[in-house]
């Protein structure tokens, strides 16, 4: 590992933080004004901005107007956001709460180097050691003060820049096949189950599938508790894209089971989750329990192909969740959904769709597989070259 000599950030880099501004000032329209909220990973995210008046910001903010390639980073809440400012975001005032970078000599020091720099662990963890506050942590100019960067010759900086770039750029085209591939199958998933214009019949979903609920154990008897039997909650399936799954967090036995209102379903039992949120769905690749929050679908295998079923929830989320009632959190019940209507093609073509949808499914489980490891070559060779 080679030591790069290092100096202060304040001797190779201008930073500044932005004002403090008072909710009075906003207006309708204007100067876009940067908030946390709009500093994503590497760029800048201006759908929802506030504004200042262009002529307050004329006579009293002006050295506050941010410029084309500053690097912004977020020092309030989640700390260490970090964009890179383009001519598309202009005009475009920083904000209590964020910091503007920009390097003092390109000949010294790259201001695309500085801008890996201020996104690598080296820096934010650095930046950590020094947050005040309980509920929302805050770092500021002085704290910046105290940190270093190292300096590799430029060359070295171009050959990192160059080398972080690539991968960027193949993080980025790996983002927008996988954005295509949701349009795709979104696309598919309206069309191929269109009822409209095909020779279809309609059923009540009660007619080709056992709904059944789910329960909990007590939690006062440990006797319950740390079995063999799986055992789901709708938190489990936050940010889950497979269409089946195989484990759970917690697991009950079978005396949690015959001593509660939970209740085992086979393979291939369709999991909806019908409250806090309504609307996730997957399809249980072994025998397994839920708890209260799903309605669970035992398919009629000589009707209904569960995969067939998996798709048509994933097509009517949205209208199943205005199906929820509830004052505290809504919640479909078993005799609503059970009403639900399902168009129903002969299996044949059940199985079709399912096939053609499944392989849009799993291409996209390819790009996801393709970010993570993605992810991971960045974090790795951005680790690399900062330490030298």
């Amino acid at each position: 590992m080679i030591d790069y000599p290092t100096k202060k950030l304040e001797e190779a880099v201008y930073f500044q933080e932005g004002p403090g501004l008072r909710t009075f000032q906003f207006k309708s329209a204007g100067i876009k004004v940067i908030n946390v909220a709009n500093v994503r990973d590497g760029f800048l995210n201006l759908f929802t901005t506030k504004f200042l008046d262009p002529d307050e910001v004329s006579q009293k903010y002006k050295h506050f107007l941010v410029n084309e390639n500053d690097i912004l980073v977020s020092t309030s809440g989640t700390i260490g956001r970090v964009a890179l400012v383009t001519k598309k975001d202009l005009p475009l005032m920083l904000n209590t709460s964020i910091v503007r970078f920009h390097t003092l000599d390109e000949n010294r020091l790259l201001n695309k180097f500085l801008f890996y720099f201020l996104g690598s662990h080296t820096f934010i963890n650095e930046l950590l050691k020094y947050k005040t506050g309980v509920a929302i942590f805050n770092v500021g100019p002085s704290h910046i003060k105290k940190i270093k960067i190292s300096l590799p010759s430029l060359e070295i900086q171009k050959q990192i820049v160059e080398r972080l770039d690539k991968i960027a750029e193949a993080q980025k085209l790996n983002d927008e096949l996988i954005q295509k591939t949701n349009e795709l199958f979104q696309s598919l998933l309206h069309k191929k189950l269109n009822p409209a214009s095909k020779d279809w019949g309609v059923k009540k979903i009660k007619d080709v599938a056992t709904v059944g609920n789910g329960g909990t154990p007590s939690t006062k008897n440990q006797k319950y508790w740390n079995g063999k039997i799986l055992w789901l909650t709708p938190k489990e399936l936050s940010g889950f894209e497979d269409m089946e799954i195989f484990d759970t967090e917690r697991k009950i036995s079978d005396h949690g089971l015959n001593h509660s209102s939970a209740a085992l379903f086979p393979t291939g039992t369709v999991l909806f989750t019908s409250r806090a949120p309504i609307g996730y769905i997957v399809i249980a690749g072994v025998p397994m329990a839920t708890n209260q929050g799903f309605k669970n679908f035992v398919c009629d295998s000589k009707q209904l192909n569960n995969k067939f079923l998996y798709f048509f929830l994933r097509l009517k989320k949205k209208y199943l969740q205005s199906l929820g009632r509830g004052a505290t959190f809504t919640e479909i019940s078993k005799t609503i959904i059970e009403k639900v209507e399902i168009p129903l093609p002969p299996l044949g073509i059940q199985k079709q769709i399912v096939a053609k949808l499944s392989a849009v499914q799993d291409y996209k489980k390819q790009l996801l597989w393709q970010k993570t490891k993605l992810k991971e070559l960045f974090d790795s060779v951005l680790a690399k070259s900062m330490k030298g």
